[in-house]
């Protein structure tokens, strides 16, 4: 299988071969992505990946199906026709300022939770299109990216499940479009195409030799998590970790009491039914900002220098408002860290120690209100994603956590996107046990322990002022 997993800084094609015993992949195409400044909006240059999408496909080779997933929230607009109207919007960019306080007018935080079980971010779905006002009329159908770019292979329109779980418009218990509450806020129900769960066969690829086209776990995190290489029976949490840290635990059914709406706990769809409770961290955006603006790319060389630097002599809150747009990160972080009277971090390693540092405590902090609010111990830690590559956030997270870290596979994503195809397809997958035992079986993964270093909780009061 092709697994298309596009990331909010890079895109990638991965051949995948699963059989018994056998699970690999191989890159074959990587580009980059990145929003694209035109005026005043900031954009997803989505045509040039879909041209990257079908090259690396194309480059693949002999295939037996292709999936694509991708970052949560944006889309395109279609029109009756089925052409594109604009080019989707990032959702870093500023159009939803002020529009939450607006939807809070109408549908209070505690009904919209109720329905959807999400968290309250400022660039969920629900407030982009609202943000949209009357251009909203052109429109006919919402399509999220990967569901737009399987569009543009098959020419069938639909949601997948676990994506659509993200936009703040649906029903996390009944499973189904909100219709009602999208009429509510003024968002055209027509808008919303029929929904398709991770496993279905879409239709064939019209460009490519009618090659069957897969909707898999279509949020990138949801295919992350299903490859998680957890141990039946274990208590585990996970943190697909990348631009964003998506921390938390993998339910049965949405916990939406109001400590979680309290909280500010999400729960989104996952493979097979279940549920990804969790909160969204800022993640390695902080770092990999601070790199674009000191015009460096020598990561290695500045972690190793963290490693070597004081832990926790500084700390801001991560997922502070100021650190999602893009700008100098370094700046900021001087700037929260005089908010609350610390001294700032000098140098670059300091700063990308406090940064780090500040990513594991806000791991500490996701990882346990999660078992809290659910009432499930948590025994291990799974880092999935790119920042398993990371030995200083892994070993810093295991320290935070006080429980072992598990770190891989990197591309997760991609792992549990070919799982999903596979099964489709007719491989003996048959449930997420299985699909978690064939990575156990073929990707080794590295093991952290807590030493024990740092007052954590010292570093968590100092946020607060204390």
């Amino acid at each position: 299988m092709a697994a298309v997993d596009l990331g909010a800084s890079s895109g990638r094609v991965m051949a995948g071969t699963v059989g018994p015993s056998t699970l690999a992949l191989e890159e074959v195409r990587r580009f980059p992505n990145g929003g694209v400044r035109a005026g005043p909006a900031l954009y997803w240059d989505v045509l040039g990946l879909y041209r990257e999408t079908l090259a690396g496909i194309r480059e693949a080779g002999p295939l037996d199906g292709v999936g694509i997933d991708s970052w949560a929230v944006d889309y395109g607009l279609l029109d009756e026709r089925g052409a594109l109207l604009g080019n989707p919007v990032h959702y870093r960019d500023t159009r939803t300022e002020g529009v939450p306080a607006q939807v809070g007018a109408k549908v209070s935080a505690r009904e919209l939770y109720d329905v959807t079980g999400l968290q309250q971010l400022p660039f969920n779905t629900l407030y982009q299109l609202v943000a949209e006002g009357d251009r909203l009329d052109a429109a006919d159908t919402l399509l999220l990216i990967p569901d737009l770019l399987t569009y543009w292979l098959t020419g069938e329109i639909g949601a997948e499940r676990t994506n659509a779980s993200t936009t703040q418009l649906y029903d996390v218990r009944a499973r189904t479009w909100a219709v009602d509450l999208a009429t509510r806020v003024g968002i055209p129900p027509r808008l919303l195409p029929p929904l398709r769960d991770p496993g279905t066969v879409v239709g064939p690829a019209r460009e490519l030799s009618g090659l069957p086209v897969v909707a898999v776990g279509s949020h990138d995190t949801a295919s992350a998590v299903a490859a998680v290489p957890a141990e039946p029976g274990t208590n585990f949490a996970y943190i697909s970790s990348g631009t964003w840290s998506l921390a938390g635990l993998e339910l049965t059914s949405p916990e939406l009491s109001d400590a979680a709406l309290a909280a500010n706990f999400t729960n989104e769809g996952g493979v097979d039914g279940t549920i990804r409770f969790l909160r969204n961290v800022m993640g390695l955006w902080v770092l990999s900002e601070t790199l674009r603006t000191w015009s460096t790319s020598d990561l290695p060389g500045l972690l190793a220098a963290a490693a070597a630097s004081r832990g926790l002599a500084a700390v801001v809150d991560i997922d502070a408002p100021e650190f999602l747009a893009p700008g100098d990160m370094p700046a900021r972080i001087v700037a929260a860290c005089r908010a609350t009277g610390q001294r700032p971090p000098e140098g670059r390693a300091a700063v990308v120690r406090c940064i780090v540092d500040s990513l594991a405590l806000a791991h500490r902090r996701a990882i346990r209100e999660a078992a809290s609010l659910s009432g499930r111990a948590v025994d291990v830690v799974h880092i999935v994603g790119g920042g398993a590559r990371n030995e200083l956030l892994c070993q810093l997270t295991a320290d935070a956590c006080g429980v072992p870290v598990l770190a891989g596979p990197v591309e997760a994503a991609a792992l549990g996107n070919v799982l999903v195809q596979a099964r489709a397809l007719g491989e003996d997958l048959p449930d997420l046990a299985a699909m978690r035992a064939l990575v156990r079986e073929t990707h080794e993964v590295r093991r952290y322990e807590p030493s024990g270093a740092g007052d954590w909780a010292a570093a968590e009061a100092r946020l607060a002022g204390g």
